[in-house]
């Protein structure tokens, strides 16, 4: 398992309007993509400095692409990254104000401290 992957693609995906849309409509094809083309590209770097042996676990990958965020909290995914881009996905979907976040809240609310290991 990699947290570092993980919080890669919720960072990345969140940065771009087109992929957040894209992860939303069709997560698992977004997930392959991405684990194929991005998952080894060096952040903040220049090209050609690229990785060669990231890839999502299965567990990763099943999370990732069931938009499961509870799941994705409990592998050490930072709760910065999934809510943000889980509220530019699904708060739309809401009437009330903050509705999503209190949903989110909700569903993450059966961790206790110590939260889950949240470093990289």
């Amino acid at each position: 398992m990699s947290t570092y992957l993980l919080n890669k693609f919720l960072f990345t995906v969140d940065r771009d309007p087109d992929l957040v849309e894209r992860y939303r409509e069709e997560p698992a094809e977004t997930v392959a993509w991405w684990e194929q083309h991005m998952a080894n590209k060096l952040l903040n770097c220049h090209g050609g400095e690229d990785s060669t042996w990231l890839a999502f676990d299965d567990d990763e990958r099943t999370a990732l692409i069931e938009h499961d965020y509870p799941t994705l909290f409990g592998m050490g995914a930072h709760p910065f990254l999934t809510l943000t881009l889980f509220i530019a996905m699904f708060e739309r979907d809401y009437d009330e104000p903050l509705a999503f976040q209190k949903e989110y809240a909700q569903k993450l609310s059966h961790f206790s401290l110590p939260y889950p290991d949240i470093t990289t």
